[in-house]
């Protein structure tokens, strides 16, 4: 099944695009997938802090946990 695609401008910063390239680079992907994923993650965070629940990262050598707090 088809999906209509629409395009898009998006303007960086060349510290934001150095950030792009190193990940599409990293994880083998193409600018285009790495910041779809980014929006997928973006909302699945988004989604789940709606929701009432808390994220957390967690240093299992500090044995320490950070709360994410999203704006």
């Amino acid at each position: 099944m088809a999906t209509d695609k629409k395009t898009m401008t998006l303007n960086l910063t060349d510290a934001e695009m150095t950030v792009l390239e190193k990940l599409s680079a990293q994880k083998d992907l193409s600018k285009t997938a790495v910041l779809r994923q980014a929006l997928r993650l973006y909302q699945l965070v988004d989604n789940r802090l709606a929701q009432g629940d808390t994220l957390y990262f967690e240093d299992k050598n500090k044995k320490s946990k950070s709360e994410l707090m999203v704006l």
